[in-house]
């Protein structure tokens, strides 16, 4: 229980139209069975990019900047320019770590985690960075942020 929180990347691939030329296969198995999944029928791929647990500090600003203050556990898309702001503001916090009240401030919420800026909300930061610099870099999909708890 508590504040869990997910980037996806959606990949269209729309194997249903022919005139998109998609091809492939996809075999995936669980406990050894093989899933029926008939490709010629797949609309999207979608990937978990992304996880958080109790990083009220990031979840408030996706509350903020992508979902305009409106946090109802809702999916929302992020564009590659609120990617790229985030990506900065968490290299700000890092480089001038005195000011990380006012860059990236925490929020409290229910079993949202501590709201102190001590080695648990700079380590939320250091791990955002490591996860968002290959999305930037390499923008493929549609991202979406989603909470919940």
């Amino acid at each position: 229980m508590g504040l869990d929180m997910y980037l996806t990347k959606k990949n269209y691939v729309g194997s249903y139209y022919e005139h998109n030329n998609v091809k492939g296969k996809i075999e995936i198995t669980v406990d050894g069975e093989p899933l029926d999944i008939d490709f010629g029928k797949v609309s999207e791929i979608i990937e978990r990019v992304g996880y958080w647990r109790k990083a009220n500090q990031i979840h408030n600003w996706f509350v903020e900047n992508v979902q305009g203050g409106r946090d109802e556990c809702q999916e929302s898309y992020v564009t590659e320019e609120q990617l790229k702001k985030l990506l900065a503001e968490c290299e700000e916090v890092l480089e001038f770590k005195d000011k990380a009240e006012d860059i990236m401030p925490s929020v409290g919420g229910y079993f949202f985690g501590g709201e102190g800026y001590d080695e648990w909300y700079f380590q939320d930061i250091e791990e955002t960075i490591e996860m968002l610099k290959p999305l930037v870099e390499a923008k493929v999909g549609d991202i979406y942020y989603q909470a919940s708890w």
